[in-house]
């Protein structure tokens, strides 16, 4: 059957504000703003950093802050996102891709990365939060240092 246009037109606003949720992910990174951050998230939500053969995942609000906080005092990532797709699962839940290229804004961009992010979505009230959402490094790797030129 097909939808009507108030269904159209609902999954179209539901789209819009999932595909704000990584891009505001990336403007509260790029800015600092931890708190900013897990705002994003349910009180519930989860992050889980998959690479080097390791998986970290924190749960919480409170954990959550913590990681954040912690993550963004030692580090200044510049996080560009590519390529979200996403799937309207209904009854207020979706899921969701999207791919990021990671540089490092301090100490002369000295690590370049790529990865992809799976995500869970949900509707609480009429805002769309992270439940849940899956860091995959592809790809990290340090620059090497630049030649400087000779001093005379």
């Amino acid at each position: 059957m097909a939808k009507s246009v108030d269904q159209l037109a609902a999954d179209l606003a539901d789209r819009e504000a999932i595909r704000e949720l990584p891009q505001r992910y990336c403007d509260c990174v790029w800015r600092g703003d931890v708190e900013g951050i897990v705002n994003l998230f349910t009180d519930d939500g989860e992050f889980t950093i998959i690479g080097n053969k390791n998986e970290n995942k924190t749960v919480g609000r409170a954990n959550l802050l913590r990681s954040y906080g912690e993550g963004l005092a030692n580090l200044t990532p510049r996080p560009y996102i590519h390529n979200h797709v996403i799937e309207l699962k209904g009854n207020g839940q979706a899921s969701g891709r999207c791919y990021v290229e990671l540089r490092n804004a301090s100490d002369n961009m000295t690590w370049l990365g790529t990865g992809f992010y799976n995500d869970e979505y949900v509707k609480v009230g009429d805002q769309w939060k992270f439940k849940s959402r899956r860091f995959q490094q592809v790809h990290m790797e340090q620059r090497r240092p630049t030649a400087t030129p000779a001093q005379h």
